[in-house]
């Protein structure tokens, strides 16, 4: 059997810009991405703390270090500039590999600065 898990997330982003006209996705800071061990393209989910809006797109990278969380798209109608988000990653895992399982949380600061 195979179960869905929470296999990363960046806790509390906040929205740094808004591009409606962009085709879709969502773009994060590339150093998030890689300490979240997301991929580009890879599906996420995505919940607003300030609207309770919750919606799937998949993500592309952003400059590295800047900070950038940007909502593209449809996506940007699900939120607006200084909104936080957390941003979850999925994945099927076997009995076997849950075991010990623990997923990656990447907290940030109000720049999208990786905590320790």
């Amino acid at each position: 059997m195979l179960r869905c898990m929470l296999r990363a997330k960046i806790h509390k982003a906040v929205v740094t810009e808004s591009n409606i006209t962009y085709e879709g996705s969502l773009t994060v800071d590339e150093a998030l991405l890689e300490a979240s061990g997301m991929i580009p393209y890879e599906q996420v989910r995505v919940s607003n703390l300030n609207n309770g809006e919750r919606f799937e797109t998949y993500v592309i990278p952003g400059k590295r270090n800047s900070g950038v969380i940007c909502l593209n798209g449809p996506a940007a109608r699900k939120g607006t500039v200084g909104d936080v988000i957390i941003i979850f990653s999925y994945c099927y895992y076997t009995e076997e590999e849950i075991k010990g399982f623990s997923p990656v949380i990447i907290r940030v600061d109000e720049k999208n600065r990786i905590l320790k």
